[in-house]
């Protein structure tokens, strides 16, 4: 760790979240290891995982940043989707192979709106066999590859916004807001399958990861550039701004102290919240020191989850 924060040093950067525009063609993993590489081997990871071939918003952990991976992940998502009629692939998206081809010639502009609507809200959703989900300890990608398929179970999800924003012949531009877990290539086959002439997804655009979009996005090439003229700590994202949508409770320098250690502490008094909740831990400098948990009702202590800063960095 003293190795990457001394990198960080050098590169003047801090611990914090870069909200990457990923280009087609890039894996996830090729994004965070070309970046940790441009930081000098500072710690790096992502939050999301992004398809090869699709493109958008991939949140990259900086440092400590890596430490609230689990509060991001959970974010709901917004993709801009063209959906492919007619066309099913073993894949469910455009790197597959083509298996069926229909005629769409008869599904009209009701018939669409009607399905549009079946997919909005709670709903269960089937993995697709080329994911990286395991089951018995196996990607489900490497049994599709040596041409078995897995029997796998339905997944809770929640397509909270379904749109249609553009009709081209066969292909459908789609907006989607969904919850965590969601496969926008199977929400596409679905659809095709419930018009009765399949489909797949031909190309995909992440546009937002809770609170972070696309127009704060930098490609990689843009972040190679900042980082080479010094800017590149004004794109940073620092923790506490990543999670102020977590109720905040400021502790007092003994409470700050206990913190520090993993131990819980009383918040005497509090009224800030009325539910169980992730609770933001600061001392009284506006220090983010802790992500802790707290159940209002049970008038228990908050429970100490993450210490996001070193005891020595404070004196």
């Amino acid at each position: 760790m003293t190795a990457s924060i001394n990198m960080m040093a050098q590169t003047g950067i801090a611990d914090g979240v870069l909200i990457v525009n990923k280009e087609a063609g890039w894996t996830s993993h090729d994004v965070v290891a070309k970046v940790r590489g441009l930081l000098g081997g500072a710690k790096v990871g992502h939050a999301g995982t992004l398809d090869p071939a699709a493109t958008g918003v991939l949140p990259l952990l900086i440092g400590r940043a890596t430490r609230i991976a689990e509060y991001l992940v959970g974010w709901d998502k917004e993709y801009r989707a063209v959906l492919r009629l007619g066309e099913s692939t073993d894949t469910q998206d455009a790197t597959g192979t083509v298996l069926q081809r229909v005629e769409t010639n008869g599904v009209g502009a009701k018939d669409l709106k009607n399905t549009v609507a079946r997919f909005v809200g709670p709903q269960k959703q089937m993995p697709p066999m080329y994911s990286a989900v395991k089951v018995a300890g196996r990607a489900l990608y490497k049994s599709a590859r040596a041409g078995q398929t897995v029997e796998r179970a339905e997944r809770d999800i929640v397509i909270h916004e379904l749109e249609v924003l553009a009709v081209d012949g066969r292909d459908i531009t789609l907006r989607v807001v969904c919850s965590k877990g969601t496969y926008i290539r199977t929400l596409c086959a679905d659809m095709g399958e419930a018009l009765g002439i399949g489909g797949h997804l031909l190309s995909l655009e992440r546009r937002r990861v809770g609170v972070m979009s696309i127009d704060q996005a930098l490609t990689v090439e843009q972040i190679a550039t900042q980082l080479a003229i010094g800017t590149l700590d004004h794109q940073l994202w620092t923790l506490d701004r990543v999670l102020d949508q977590l109720p905040l409770y400021t502790v007092n320098e003994q409470e700050a102290s206990r913190v520090l250690h993993g131990a819980p502490i009383t918040p005497a008094g509090w009224s800030g919240v009325a539910e169980p909740c992730t609770v933001r831990i600061k001392d009284g400098q506006g220090r983010l020191l802790a992500i802790g948990t707290y159940d209002p009702q049970a008038k228990g202590p908050i429970k100490v989850q993450k210490v996001l800063v070193d005891i020595g960095s404070l004196n």
